[in-house]
């Protein structure tokens, strides 16, 4: 906070000593800055995380049908986690599919709208870990 207000300050000293030092043979009508008519950058409120039930509502299809969906596109595999999540702004389900004789997962993206897929990528055993723990760390620094 005291970081803010001296930055503040020092912004605002450094543009009246500016404003003084203008061309021209005029005297100047910088006025002095002072703590009461400075005032700091506020950072954009975080938005409010958006719980399951909120994204359920607004959720077209199915996670029943976006399941077959993501099954047909990893034949012989196996649901074995999904979740309905927005990622760069869409709705979507992201589906884990593993299968019988291959190390890792397929991750399978059903557009929770439409029931379209928005993607699908092979994740090994390490990136799965990987990726776990991230959203396992991001989950933590949000209940703060």
């Amino acid at each position: 906070m005291f970081k803010v207000i001296a930055v503040a300050v020092a912004l605002a000293a450094s543009t009246t000593v500016a404003g003084a030092q203008g061309t021209g043979t005029n005297k100047s009508t910088a006025k002095p800055a002072t703590q009461a008519t400075t005032t700091a950058k506020r950072h954009p409120k975080a938005k409010k995380a958006e719980t399951q039930a909120d994204l359920q509502k607004e959720a077209k299809i199915s996670e029943e049908t976006a399941r077959a969906t993501a099954l047909k596109q990893v034949p012989n595999g196996t649901v074995k986690s999904s979740e309905l999540e927005r990622e760069k702004g869409k709705l979507i389900y992201s589906i884990d599919v593993t299968v019988p004789g291959k190390t890792g997962i397929e991750e399978v993206n059903v557009n929770a709208i439409d029931g379209s897929v928005v993607g699908k990528e092979h994740e090994s055993a390490k990136a799965e870990k990987a990726e776990a723990a991230k959203e396992a760390k991001a989950k933590k620094a949000a209940k703060k």
